[in-house]
């Protein structure tokens, strides 16, 4: 059994009653349950960003992984949004950077409130954020990156005795491929593509790029994912076994 005395949780009770004085959970009674507490406090601790406390980047590659996992088995469609604040650096160069952190938990807190429990929101870096919004069908994601686009451009944000400021933000958008398992990295590109598009055409605004529908015909469907006996005519005559080929290749080229 290890002893509570040979450990060194001064590190520990730091960081967790930093934000959140007397934080720190109480031993009580149970050496396993007190280090259980700590542990699980300092994971979810491991899991934010401090100056927001929305999900940090670490949090957020977890989540996006999880969710291309769930949309390669559900089918259902799953949105990821990255977010930037307009001309950010303005701000701290203006107001300083204590204003610029205001700027950035105003923002983080409009974020949250404009979408639902079920979604990720993330402080990605810097002025930047992104939010995976599963199970999200394409009108519903467009009305949301709206709200969001809105909402902080409504913001009054006070800075300083007699001071506020308001801001905007651009926001890109992808879907994630629903028949095709994408990854991580493939998924952030698209989305900053269109970020990248709000920004250059003129900032504040919306772009999100829809997932292509791909059509395959019930004769390619079929051939794809029906498996005929050996003993089958179909697959004794060359003609047809070939057309099945160029029909399948087909189909499954248009899938990738």
């Amino acid at each position: 059994m290890i002893a509570l005395r040979d450990l060194r949780l001064a590190n520990a009770r730091a960081l967790l009653e930093h934000d959140v004085p007397g934080s720190f959970p109480e031993l009580d009674g149970s050496h396993t349950r007190f280090l259980q507490k700590v542990i699980d406090q300092l994971c979810e601790l491991s899991l934010k960003d401090p100056l927001t406390g929305l999900a940090n980047r670490r949090h957020f590659h977890n989540a996006l992984r999880r969710e291309i996992d769930a949309v390669a088995r559900s089918g259902d469609a799953a949105l990821l949004l990255m977010l930037d604040i307009d001309h950010f650096k303005k701000v701290n160069d203006t107001y300083g950077h204590l204003a610029g952190d205001q700027v950035l938990q105003s923002v983080a807190k409009t974020l949250g409130a404009c979408v639902r429990p079920m979604d990720t929101v993330t402080r990605y870096g810097g002025e930047e954020f992104a939010a995976i919004l599963p199970n999200c069908p394409a009108s519903f994601g467009k009305v949301v990156a709206e709200r969001i686009r809105q909402s902080v451009e409504a913001l009054t944000i006070s800075v300083a005795p007699a001071v506020t400021i308001q801001v905007s933000i651009s926001i890109g958008g992808a879907y994630a491929t629903e028949r095709v398992r994408s990854t991580t990295a493939v998924w952030i590109d698209r989305a900053d593509s269109q970020l990248y598009r709000a920004k250059t055409e003129g900032r504040n605004r919306v772009f999100i790029d829809q997932q292509p529908e791909i059509a395959v015909s019930a004769e390619e469907k079929n051939m794809l994912f029906y498996e005929r006996s050996i003993d089958d005519p179909a697959c004794l005559d060359n003609g047809s076994s070939d057309a099945a080929v160029v029909a399948a290749d087909s189909a499954m080229d248009r899938l990738n």
